[in-house]
């Protein structure tokens, strides 16, 4: 990591997750004595070990809810800490001091219909502790898991003192707007909402019918240079700042067989559509794809289908994927697949402002989480 990084572990806690102390002259204030909202509760740290001892039990009780940041730490772990930029990771956890049981139960799930796990509501419910974290690759933005009004705040307060600066916030769509406008309170940071999406979960699978002429295979190693090109390409055409290398990107997904082609009968291909790894139980498709010229024709619908039935074969327990919720069509075609709607998600990049630590970063693109397939990306069908 860079001296210079406005991330640099100066202004980190240590990977004992150390608190900040809070403003105890201003007894309103977030992190003052008594506050509901205290960046006290927060610690933050640089270190995915010490992060996962703390929150991975958390992130593993909600695979649906939790599905972006289970997929981008299990990445981290495997491709190491640089594969979404070269600076390091920054974590966030929002309590976790209190063992699970003695914080006055599990505070319960609220807000959102999602099967009870709490996204896009006012508390998420708590494990070990735990209610809420965070995370952010760099040079992407931060993503957050669903929290309260005021422990947004206080997370605002506490990365603003801390002299943090990134280019947006993905969240569940209340939060994410919670964090924006407590990030604008704290840094003068002009938000400005980019994306809206949804996550949905596979109930039946229902594959298109008739299906397109042709027939579905697994990546392999010869397609390297065609996803790499496709890759770049779905980046470029949602505005994204690719999370990685096209190469590396592919290398990865011909590793885990993590890419189904659609290919015409004459075996050329028209579509992808991709799948992270399982993670507690759950598989994201992610990325979907169709060059613009192929368009139209229900290549995406079904290589769409054909890795979802390839997930549910795998064992998976929850098959994911999100949607962009300007583009009816593809909405639409989910549903028909057997695709129900669990919640709804938002990306809000920053404009430049003076705010009182100096200027804000510029925003970089829409793809803040630093992940493919999620809030920030969307399918290109």
């Amino acid at each position: 990591m860079r001296s210079d990084s406005p991330d640099s572990p100066s202004t980190l806690d240590s990977p004992e997750f150390p608190g900040t102390p809070g403003d105890p002259a201003n007894p309103g204030s977030p992190g003052s004595p008594g506050s509901s909202g205290s960046p006290d509760d927060w610690h933050l740290t640089c270190d995915l070990d010490a992060f996962l001892e703390r929150a991975g039990e958390f992130l593993a009780s909600r695979p649906a809810s939790h599905t972006v940041p289970l997929t981008v730490v299990d990445s981290l772990r495997r491709r190491g800490p640089h594969v979404y930029g070269d600076e390091d990771p920054v974590f966030g956890v929002l309590g976790g001091d209190v063992p699970g049981g003695e914080d006055g139960g599990d505070g319960g799930d609220a807000g959102g219909d999602d099967g009870g796990e709490g996204v896009g509501g006012s508390m998420a419910g708590r494990v070990g502790g735990v209610r809420g974290v965070f995370f952010r690759t760099p040079p992407h933005g931060i993503y957050l898991t669903s929290l309260t009004e005021e422990d947004a705040d206080a997370l605002a307060v506490k990365l603003a003192a801390a002299g943090h600066r990134f280019p947006g916030v993905s969240a569940d769509r209340d939060t994410a707007a919670a964090f924006a406008r407590a990030w604008q309170r704290r840094t003068d940071a002009e938000p400005r909402l980019t994306v809206r999406q949804r996550l949905y979960r596979l109930e039946e699978l229902t594959p298109p019918e008739p299906a397109p002429a042709g027939r579905a295979r697994v990546v392999a190693a010869a397609d390297r240079d065609l996803l790499a090109r496709w890759y770049e390409e779905f980046s470029e055409q949602v505005g994204a700042h690719p999370a990685q290398d096209g190469g590396a990107w592919a290398d990865s997904r011909i590793a885990h067989a993590g890419i189904t082609l659609w290919e015409t009968p004459d075996g050329t291909p028209v579509a992808m559509a991709g799948a992270t790894p399982e993670v507690a139980g759950q598989i994201r498709v992610a990325p979907v794809y169709t060059p613009a010229e192929l368009r139209g024709r229900g290549y995406a619908g079904a290589a769409t289908a054909e890795m979802s039935r390839a997930a549910l074969a795998s064992g998976a327990a929850e098959v994911l994927l999100f949607t962009d919720l300007s583009n009816p069509t593809s909405n639409g075609l989910y549903q028909r697949i057997g695709y129900r709607p669990v919640a709804d998600f938002a990306v809000y990049e920053f404009e430049d402002g003076p705010g009182p630590h100096g200027p804000s970063s510029r925003s970089l693109s829409s793809g803040v989480s630093g992940t493919e397939g999620g809030p920030g990306s969307v399918s290109r069908a």
